[in-house]
């Protein structure tokens, strides 16, 4: 049976639904991600994993939805 791991990451330049909507769509793409949510308040993103995923592969997708993770 696979752990769930979990990671969170402050998120710059979030302000709406259409927002979340691109940064749930391209890390649910990451490969081993099983949910993602999106705190447009805190400007958090907290990711869910059956067992590791890549760290920067989480960023890129970020990246690739327009919004930069602060380190």
């Amino acid at each position: 049976m696979a752990t769930m791991t979990t990671a969170v990451y402050d998120v710059d330049g979030m302000s709406c639904g259409h927002c979340v909507n691109a940064i749930t769509q391209e890390v649910t793409g990451v490969a081993g991600v099983s949910d993602v949510r999106v705190d447009l308040e805190a400007k958090r993103v907290t990711v869910t994993s059956e067992g590791p995923v890549k760290d920067a592969e989480v960023r890129a997708a970020i990246d690739e939805a327009g919004y930069e993770v602060r380190s």
